[in-house]
């Protein structure tokens, strides 16, 4: 009852606009005190996103029912972290078939079928970007942990800072590949993470296929201004060229030349 108030007074505040839930996404850099998780030598490799919720059906299914409970009324969607299988998003998609026939078989009324959705965060999951994407109706790009993942470096750890970088042209490859699956299936892709707040990568992830952008509040102004000054020809030569590159360095200076400058614009 606690969740659906909560996921019902954001749906109420967006006023018929689409409202994402992403289910519980703990473990690793961010634990729940009240899970009760036993310590893991390397928690980014454990059980966190999706793998919890499987592995706690009792909290996956309290949730799948508030949500399911908010559906009913307003336009909402399930989005499942840290897929890296396709079986996982099998068992998360049975979860939610389970909470649906639950609710109806106490009375309750549910919508016919719930968007969902699935977030590329490993690099399995962009590469199986194809088949992932027969399973749901969006992709979500989480580029803090494919950056991670990606290039086997800590985003916590500053000693190898300068290694995890978004703009590798590896991590670009995978954007691409994922963008690319999803086109072809007809699902949107939306990109979240540091690398959808900077106004410079717009135009690249515009180029690589991306028509969605999730980022933190004071970000949307400029990268708002930057989509509008971006040119879609443009974009795709600039995307084309980036994934030719062999450096996170010299795609920031390709970007330099090409890409939208939050500095020169008064907002």
């Amino acid at each position: 009852d606690e969740q659906e108030a909560a996921y019902r007074a954001s749906a109420d505040a967006l006023e018929g606009r689409r409202l994402i839930v992403r289910t519980l996404d703990a473990g690793a850099d961010k634990p729940l005190p009240f899970l009760d998780q036993p310590a893991e030598d390397n928690p980014f490799l454990g059980v966190r996103g999706l793998r919890l919720s499987l592995a706690r059906p009792e909290l996956f299914d309290a949730q799948l029912r508030a949500i399911l409970r908010v559906a009913a009324d307003h336009p909402v969607g399930v989005l499942f972290p840290m897929v890296t299988t396709v079986e996982e998003l099998r068992a998360g998609r049975a979860a939610v078939e389970r909470a649906r026939d639950g609710l109806a078989a106490i009375g309750r009324r549910v919508p016919e079928r719930l968007t969902l959705g699935a977030m590329i965060e490993v690099p399995s999951a962009a590469l199986l970007a194809d088949r992932l994407a027969r399973e749901v109706d969006f992709f979500s790009i989480g580029t803090n942990d494919l950056t991670m993942y990606t290039l086997a470096a800590d985003r916590g750890n500053e000693r190898v800072a300068q290694i995890s970088d978004a703009l590798d042209p590896a991590v670009l490859e995978l954007i691409r590949r994922t963008t690319a699956a999803g086109n072809a299936r007809g699902i949107w892709t939306a990109v979240c993470g540091e690398l959808a707040g900077d106004p410079r990568a717009a135009t690249l992830l515009i180029g690589l296929g991306v028509r969605e952008l999730s980022m933190s509040a004071p970000s949307i102004p400029h990268v708002k201004a930057a989509v509008r000054a971006t040119d879609l020809r443009r974009a795709e030569a600039a995307a084309r060229e980036a994934l030719s590159l062999p450096s996170a360095g010299e795609v920031r200076r390709l970007l330099h030349g090409v890409a939208y400058d939050p500095a020169s614009t008064m907002l």
